[in-house]
Parts: structure tokens; sequence; C-alpha cells
């Protein structure tokens, strides 16, 4: 697996990370602990460098997990996990609030430390912007927490291009997480010249348009009642059956390539920038190793310019989230 380092930080991880996340939470059932622990010890064998967590993926049970499967190899990966909500005032059990005030960021970093059996985070993202916090005020907690050794680099995920440049004034940011992929391309607009100009790394989430782009889901696909895509405007079946043109476009290509469609639209991320690592999630091994295989599939500038122009021809359908967690991005 090759390496690429995130902006103008030292932060070197493998080409291909891992998105955790769905091992505990988001796309149905947990996975079966002892699956999960193995799964994400292949991952490391297979030379996978970056992981990726939250404390609220569960909550808490995906930082334990990641803790428990990477604690015998701790020094050779990085951990990502982040900050930033807090439990519904409501007693829902919906951790739908949002509290980067800097005492509850330095609790969660303990916190978070404790079930990551770490004593560093190498990654800490701000989850969302917290409109109630000054991204300032954000930037000195986690640089505090970086000068009493406890995080090594400051993240940012979702947020705007203003939000990112405040914060990279008082501590470098070395990596923005948000969603990227051939059917979400908001990001070209005006994060990703942004991020070039400061230096920062890019960690796409959902790089396969949250397994539409593998070709595997298509119009009469039933997801488990607990399966965040259920909520999806983009995933209602209209949607679906409307943009299945662009699945059709990265079959085409990938079978004149011998590659998989999942194959190409994460070589597709791979080929924007050097500086872009995007997080594939999954919770199989075969696919898992599909995935990775991804950093090996070359697509040209002509194959590029090809599947730019075809896309231009596509209008994608559905919004990217409900209305509610639309809210909480890009401020």
């Amino acid at each position: 697996m090759q390496k690429r380092k995130l902006g103008n930080s030292t932060l070197e991880v493998s080409a291909i990370g891992l998105g955790c996340m769905g091992l505990s939470f988001g796309y149905g059932p947990a996975t079966d602990k002892q699956e999960a622990i193995a799964l994400i010890r292949a991952a490391v064998e297979e030379g996978v460098t970056f992981f990726d967590t939250a404390e609220v993926y569960g909550p808490f049970t995906n930082e334990e997990l990641v803790g428990e499967a990477l604690a015998p190899v701790r020094d050779q990966v990085v951990i990502a996990t982040k900050f930033g909500f807090k439990p519904a005032a409501d007693g829902s059990g919906r951790w739908s609030e949002l509290d980067s005030r800097p005492e509850h960021i330095k609790e969660v970093a303990e916190a978070s430390l404790k079930r990551l059996r770490t004593d560093v985070i190498d990654l800490f993202y701000q989850h969302r912007v917290d409109p109630n916090v000054p991204i300032e005020d954000v930037a000195g907690a986690v640089q505090d927490l970086i000068q009493a050794g406890k995080v090594r680099h400051f993240g940012l995920s979702e947020a705007g291009v203003q939000t990112i440049r405040r914060a990279h004034a008082v501590q470098p940011v070395a990596a923005l997480q948000s969603e990227y992929s051939l059917w979400w391309r908001e990001p070209e607009a005006e994060i990703l010249p942004t991020l070039a100009e400061l230096g920062i790394g890019f960690v796409p989430f959902s790089p396969l348009g949250k397994g539409f782009l593998t070709g595997k889901i298509d119009e009469n696909t039933t997801f488990d009642s607990t399966d965040f895509r259920n909520i999806v405007p983009r995933f209602s079946p209209e949607a679906r059956k409307a943009n299945q043109a662009v699945v059709d476009l990265i079959v085409k290509v990938a079978a004149q390539k011998n590659a998989t469609p999942a194959q190409i639209a994460l070589a597709w991320v791979l080929a924007q920038k050097p500086w872009i690592v995007p997080i594939p999630g999954t919770t199989k091994l075969h696919r898992l190793q599909e995935n990775n295989g991804a950093a090996a599939v070359e697509l040209t500038p002509d194959d590029l310019r090809e599947i730019d122009e075809a896309t231009a021809q596509i209008t994608v359908q559905g919004a990217r989230y409900p209305e509610a967690l639309q809210k909480l991005v890009g401020r």
C-alpha cells in the first residue's frame, strides 16, 4: 500500500484508510465484535495504517472496538477520532446536540484516550462546527491538548471555508474530513482550492457514495430498519433509479480497466489530489481487499477527462442528507 501525506502536516498514512463507523453504527446492526476486530486487524495486514472513529459512533462502542483491535499494533497505525456532540437533553439517547466548549473537548479527549487504549490521539477532529463556540476557542483547546502531548494533529469535519481559515490561523489544521465522491462533488467549488492554498489534507468519507457506487444497490434494494440510508433523500427508490446513470458509467470504465466499480470510484478520488486519503468503510474482508486494490488502479488523464465529461451530463437526484442533518454542515 502506498503512503500519502495529509497536506503540509507530518501525518503520513496509507493511501486508503478504513472508516470504522459502520462496524458499530449507521448501516444496520453492529458487526459481531470478534469479527470486527478481525477485520480491523486484517486491514493492518493489508497495509492500512489510518483508522477513523468517533465517540458518537455507537456511542462509545466504536472507539472501544478500534482501541482493542489496534492495541497490539498501536505504534504502526494512525487513529483519528472526533469530538463535538453530546447526548440530547430530552433523554432520548440521540446525540444530536452540539458541544465544542473547550472544557468539553478536554473531557472528551480524556475519555477517548481510555477507550482507544492509547496515550495520544493522532488526529482529533471537530465533528461538526458548533455555532455557539468561536472556532478560535476550539482550535485553542486542541492546541492545549497538543502541547500536553495528548493529541498530535487537529482536524475539522464538514466545516466551511471561513471556519477552516479561522481555525488554521490559531492551530494548523492537518486535515478536513467531508463527503466526496463521483456523486457528491461539491467540495471542488471552494473547499479543495482552500485546502490546496493552506496545505491541509483532505479525508473523504463515503467515497463509494454510501455503497451506491459499488453497483450493488438498485431501486429495489431494501435496507435494514436501523440503516441510516432509509432517511437519506438520495436513497429514495426514485432517486436510486435516476442515479443509476452514474453507476452505469463507472461500470463501463471498470470493464475497460479490468477493475470493479468500487475500485474505479476510489481510484477516481485518489487521482484528484496527492493529499487526498479516502476512508471507505466495510464489514466484509473481501470488500476490504477489493477497496485496497483501488490504490493500484491507474486512471490516465484521458480516463479522467472522459469520466468528467460523462458525469457533467448527469444530474444526481436527491439531497445528500435529510434537512435536520444538512443544517449541521459547512458553517
